[in-house]
């Protein structure tokens, strides 16, 4: 697949973190950037930097979470643009705790977010991507696609389910000319542990006082917490992705 020297780039979770920083970076390589996010009214923060770097991004309302509007948000871009060419799924939650201790509901939302949303985004844009003999859809794991630790059961699984689903997909679709990636990134400035990690309390409040696991959970969360200051700029990961795009296609996994 020979990529457009101006390519149209569909990036999900763009409130914050990754996805903004990979939605100004596609932006200033100058190609078309719709960030979507599942609320806009998130967006000032995006609104301003893009405002600030003098880009053009189009702002999408998308949750990963609701297939059934996935079609729309597609062909509203292909309308708009023709076509479109790269695909980020990037919107993720966390949601600390023991697996005996979280609450199903916690579990399938993050399964929801973290897999069978980026799957189901994946497939609703194969179509497009058929047509026009080429695209890239990038998967955004982390290194808990690769190991599980400790009070991390549910986003490990949701993980290592998308590295698996990936590399399986990569085959079917790579006639086409359609190329998939992973990018595996350890602990970046995101604000995905804003959720598991309330002000200074490790755990939220409504965490089971009694758990037998609560030392453990505790302690995990309290080394995280100290390496937050070491967390790097998620601006690496949005170079990163703008090269993975403009790669031959050839190397799944990007450590």
């Amino acid at each position: 697949w020979d990529r457009p020297d101006m390519s149209v780039v569909l990036i999900t979770g763009c409130s914050s973190g990754i996805g903004m920083a990979a939605a100004l970076r596609f932006a200033r390589n100058g190609d078309t950037v719709y960030a979507s996010m599942r609320d806009t009214a998130r967006a000032d923060k995006l609104r301003s930097a893009v405002a600030a770097a003098g880009l053009d991004v189009h702002l999408l309302e998308l949750d990963v979470t609701r297939p059934a509007t996935f079609g729309a948000v597609i062909q509203q871009i292909v309308t708009e643009s023709d076509r479109l060419d790269v695909l980020v799924n990037n919107a993720g939650v966390l949601r600390a705790g023991a697996f005996e201790d979280l609450e199903e509901a916690a579990i399938r939302e993050v399964m929801e977010t973290n897999f069978m949303g980026p799957f189901l985004l994946a497939r609703a844009v194969l179509p497009q991507m058929r047509a026009q003999q080429g695209g890239c859809i990038i998967m955004i794991s982390s290194l808990s696609g690769i190991a599980g630790l400790p009070g991390d059961v549910a986003y490990t699984a949701s993980k290592f389910a998308l590295e698996g689903a990936t590399e399986a997909l990569r085959h079917e679709v790579d006639r086409w000319g359609i190329r998939l990636a992973l990018v595996e990134g350890g602990l970046y400035a995101t604000g995905i542990f804003t959720a598991s990690l309330p002000d200074q309390a490790l755990l939220p409040p409504e965490y089971p006082a009694d758990s037998p696991y609560r030392p453990l959970v505790e302690q995990r969360l309290l080394e995280v917490r100290d390496r937050l200051p070491e967390a790097m700029d998620p601006g690496i990961i949005g170079e990163l992705l703008v090269r993975i795009a403009g790669s031959d296609g050839r190397q799944l996994r990007w450590p």
